[in-house]
């Protein structure tokens, strides 16, 4: 039996906690490091354009002088690095978990079920976060409004908690969390699987060790994978969770979200901020992964 396969049986269970804590501190060090790119591609999410309009003036270069006159370059930050404290770990954990349960026998789980594994943590792990991931991009899409001198909807993180229980009930933290979830499984069938089987196909094949080149290759691979399964729910997540009880409703849900983004602004209109996320996935993946298993392996955990 290899090491990760011993590392994945119970002695991997006990090391549950640590793994917790370490993906946690990773995670929020990636999210710092690459937080203004994720301002900009939900500013370029939200902006629309008719079919065949272009970008309308919603350029990369555009969008983020934007957000540097506006101040919004790191407003939502805080509950960025909240939501990552649940997201990431029960992904990481649930990943590993399900990944041990399909390899029963001593045998490596395969690619399909590698899949499953990521997509299911994936959802459980963004359902409990979501309430986060909705106070973020409605911080970050109020950055718009300081650039026209108007007050946003929020001052602070536990403003906009209160402040969304208020005026949408406690079922409002959750709006939006359907695109989400959806999101949330291709991201992780996308990330976690392809980094897994990516690495280990590295390994396998003598091209390196497990070791940071290893590590680099795996998650550009995972970063452009997940990249183009999940961009056009992210687009729909960003648009329905931006929807505040007060403002104007332009989509009755997500279904509805994804016929008339398509109708009014073209296909390609779901892959809107494409660049700017995997511009961001990938240098993300790359400080996360490459912290994660040194910081495992520092540890004395087995590698993922």
């Amino acid at each position: 039996m290899s090491a990760r396969a011993a590392g994945d049986g119970d002695g991997g269970r006990r090391n549950t906690p640590a793994k917790v804590s370490l993906s946690s501190l990773s995670a929020a060090t990636a999210e710092a490091a690459t937080f203004p790119i994720d301002a900009i591609k939900t500013r370029l999410q939200l902006h629309r354009s008719p079919v065949g309009g272009g970008g309308g003036g919603g350029g990369v270069m555009r969008v983020a002088g934007e957000l540097v006159r506006d101040g919004g370059i790191y407003r939502g930050l805080s509950p960025a690095v909240v939501r990552h404290l649940f997201y990431t770990p029960l992904r990481i954990v649930g990943y590993e978990n399900l990944r041990s349960t399909f390899a029963c026998g001593g045998r490596e789980a395969g690619l399909l079920e590698k899949a499953l594994a990521g997509g299911v943590s994936g959802i459980v792990a963004q359902v409990v976060a979501s309430p986060a991931d909705l106070i973020k991009v409605r911080m970050q899409a109020d950055s718009r409004l300081l650039s026209q001198g108007i007050q946003p909807r929020y001052t602070g993180i536990l403003d906009a908690f209160t402040e969304i229980i208020r005026t949408e009930g406690f079922r409002g933290l959750w709006k939006g969390v359907v695109p989400n979830a959806h999101r949330a499984f291709l991201v992780n069938m996308g990330e976690l699987a392809c980094y897994d089987q990516a690495k280990h196909f590295i390994i396998r094949k003598q091209i390196c060790g497990d070791n940071l080149y290893a590590h680099t290759l795996a998650s550009v691979a995972s970063g452009l994978s997940a990249t183009t399964l999940s961009c056009p729910a992210d687009v729909i997540k960003t648009r329905m969770m931006n929807q505040g009880k007060d403002a104007k409703v332009m989509y009755r849900n997500s279904y509805d979200c994804l016929v008339m983004t398509v109708k009014h602004e073209g296909l390609t209109a779901l892959w809107k901020g494409f660049l700017p996320t995997w511009a961001r996935l990938g240098p993300w993946q790359f400080v996360f992964w490459v912290s994660y298993e040194k910081l495992r392996q520092a540890s004395g955990i087995s590698s993922f």
